[in-house]
């Protein structure tokens, strides 16, 4: 006669639970990872040892020298020569002689000409000989602007050059009827007496078209400003 023999959990101990499907498939593939892993690890490895090793080539850097070009002083161009101001032409007002007006008789006895004053020596004024105005309608203006710079910065004095000196000077030129300037003298001077010569010596070199009036050539005086500068 058989007894039945019955197991029985004690009471307070948990029951072993089942593993769910997520575990079941990590434990079923957990093999399958690592090989994968492994053969991996094994084709880099292969592919870093047998690949063809690339390098760069060796170059060298060559450096290039670059010159330092010393810019020339800016020059700066003349102005165009200052208009003077023509002065007011006289006008004759038309006088009425009064019909009754006589004039006292002179004769030589009453005024021996032994007694007279010798008239004054004749001189024509020449108006180059000093700075005035001259009348004309046109003003001369300059033609060789571009020569006068090249010639301006070759007669700047070097010391004052280097320095960074520079002025202005203003000159009274006289500019003939062929459009020559044959005199100037210093109106304003810069300060310097370098600055002046040069600007004495440029004159010459001037070309220039000559003042008009009634369409006339005249010599005039003329201002021109000549000015050294270096930036």
């Amino acid at each position: 006669m058989t007894e039945d023999v019955q197991l029985s959990v004690p009471e307070g101990l948990p029951e072993k639970e089942s593993p769910s499907a997520n575990e079941r498939f990590k434990n079923s593939y957990r093999l399958v990872g690592a090989l994968a892993v492994f053969v991996s690890i094994a084709v880099h490895y292969v592919a870093f040892e047998y690949f063809p090793k690339i390098s760069a080539a060796d170059f060298d850097l060559i450096p290039e020298v670059l010159a330092a070009v010393e810019l020339p002083p800016e020059v700066k161009i003349p102005p165009p020569p200052r208009a003077i101001v023509r002065p007011a032409r006289p006008r004759v007002s038309e006088s009425v002689l009064d019909e009754d007006i006589t004039i006292a008789a002179t004769t030589f006895e009453e005024n021996p000409a032994s007694e007279l004053a010798p008239p004054p020596p004749s001189r024509e004024i020449d108006p180059s000989d000093h700075p005035v105005y001259v009348d004309r309608d046109t003003e001369p203006r300059l033609l060789n602007g571009p020569e006068m710079l090249r010639l301006l910065a070759r007669l700047y004095p070097s010391a004052l050059k280097q320095a960074g000196i520079g002025g202005e000077v203003m000159l009274w030129v006289w500019v003939d009827e062929g459009g020559n300037p044959t005199k100037s003298q210093i109106s304003q001077s810069s300060g310097r007496d370098q600055l002046d010569d040069a600007a004495l010596a440029i004159v010459s070199s001037m070309r220039f078209s000559p003042a008009l009036l009634r369409d006339q050539p005249v010599g005039v005086w003329i201002a021109q400003p000549i000015s050294f500068s270096v930036d």
